[in-house]
């Protein structure tokens, strides 16, 4: 294979590890500086040229699919011919509203895990490349983290209020609490007591957590420097304020005790939980308070008094924000069994909100896409994404634990519309399928002389 093809596009998702995760703060900082409508789409879209042209390198340097492909492999390709065919079938046959806009917005969030698979699938990364690229991931978590906490606790929710255009007027998201910011830039404590969330370069307390998340399992505990950065990304999680975040962490740590057979990722597992569980409940206590300004708070009075007095308590069953995450699941549970064919690209989530379309679904990963490409797509990619699961698995637990915490979220949070999760931590997850020495000392396994250091737990 010619070398220049394969180093592009090495280097390529190495600048997607970190431009990802700028991607949300310098987009928002050029719409404050004046670059607005299509000009900032096209730069927006630096990521998807850089991917596309990735792949399309590796084809015809390649071949597709690659070598020895297995059923990983074609279990991808039918997802994505679910979404390629959902694309194109008339949206009246289905029940759908989307139009052009909305399906083209659909196709590319539903086909970025595609992408990033095969970049990784087809790089067939080495030990030593596998590690480098865990090294920027980790210099990456660390200054989301390392940002995230001086944001949280030096600079003002007013800073943040003049960058809401860019949700509203470039994205077309409409928030209504927060003088256009999305609501959980904040915890509400109720009674008009608000405190920040760490939200980073993301501008999403969801997203950093995520990102963390992942990042927590490439560690090297065996070196100091690793204990030392894995506090730090621990404390920023506990700032972001996301539950979400831990149980995945906790679960990830719970599927690594079990490939390996060992205690210590249960005894993380624990203190994870633990420590996370008393930081939610005393966030109160730990974290910057903050004001809503005189129109927002009559705004969150006006949409409380059209519900139940929500609770506050945010390690209650029956917390609002964990009550609205129930709903919206059990909703879209509902949806996809009582319209299996599904409703067509562009009709779920936050594609749908932002070209004005009634979201069938919302929020879980899953159940958008069974909105979208019916139950049988739906279920490829459940398929898929635990048949890849399995195989890093044989390889590389640790990473599969990554995987396995980015596969929990999804029950909650529509991961693959972050798209650093989307093409990261597929791509990471493809490198371990497509790697000829994945499973054996090449690799980095405890019987290399260079895993014992490279490996997280």
């Amino acid at each position: 294979m010619n070398a220049a093809p394969r180093r592009f596009a090495l280097i390529a998702l190495h600048v997607l590890v970190v431009g990802l995760a700028l991607h949300n703060v310098v987009m928002a900082s050029l719409w404050r500086a004046g670059v607005r409508g299509h000009a900032l789409d096209a730069v927006a879209a630096w990521k998807d040229v850089l991917l596309v042209a990735s792949l399309a390198l590796l084809v015809g340097a390649r071949g597709l699919p690659w070598r020895r492909a297995g059923l990983v492999d074609a279990l991808a390709l039918a997802y994505a011919a679910f979404v390629v065919a959902y694309g194109l079938l008339p949206q009246s046959w289905l029940g759908g509203g989307a139009g052009h806009r909305g399906v083209l917005y659909a196709a590319r969030h539903d086909l970025l895990p595609v992408g990033g698979y095969f970049l990784g699938r087809g790089l067939g990364l080495s030990a030593s490349e596998r590690h480098a690229l865990c090294r920027t991931v980790l210099g990456t978590a660390a200054g989301v983290a390392a940002i995230g906490l001086v944001d949280v606790f030096a600079v003002p929710l007013s800073f943040w209020r003049r960058f809401s255009g860019w949700y509203g007027d470039q994205l077309g998201l409409h928030y209504f609490g927060l003088s256009g910011l999305p609501e959980n830039f904040v915890y509400n404590a109720g009674n008009g007591v608000v405190y920040r969330r760490l939200t980073s370069t993301f501008l999403s307390p969801l997203a950093t957590a995520y990102l963390l998340v992942v990042a927590m399992f490439l560690l090297p505990l065996r070196r100091r420097a690793g204990l030392a950065l894995g506090l730090l990304l621990f404390a920023a999680v506990l700032w972001t304020h996301t539950r979400a975040a831990l149980v995945a962490l906790a679960a990830g740590l719970l599927l690594l005790a079990l490939v390996r057979r060992a205690a210590r990722p249960l005894l993380f597992a624990a203190v994870a939980v633990v420590l996370g569980l008393a930081f939610v409940k005393g966030y109160g206590h730990v974290a910057p308070r903050t004001h809503f300004t005189p129109t927002e708070l009559r705004e969150q009075e006006r949409h409380a008094a059209q519900g139940p007095a929500p609770s506050y308590d945010a390690t209650a069953a029956g917390e609002s924000s964990t009550s609205e995450h129930l709903s919206s699941l059990r909703a879209g549970v509902r949806t996809v069994l009582h319209h299996p064919w599904g409703y067509g690209l562009g009709n779920a989530g936050v594609t749908a909100e932002r070209t004005s379309v009634l979201p069938q679904a919302g929020e879980s990963t899953y159940t958008e896409l069974g909105v979208e490409t019916g139950v049988a797509g739906g279920l490829v990619f459940v398929a898929w994404s635990l048949g890849l699961l399995v195989a890093v698995a044989r390889r590389l637990p640790w990473l599969a634990a990554a995987f396995a915490a980015v596969l929990v979220i999804g029950i909650q949070t529509d991961v693959i519309g972050v798209p650093w999760l989307a093409v990261v931590a597929w791509a990471l997850a493809g490198s371990a399928v497509g790697s000829p020495g994945a499973d054996g000392a090449a690799a980095g396994t405890p019987s290399a002389r260079t895993g014992p250091r490279a490996r997280p737990t």
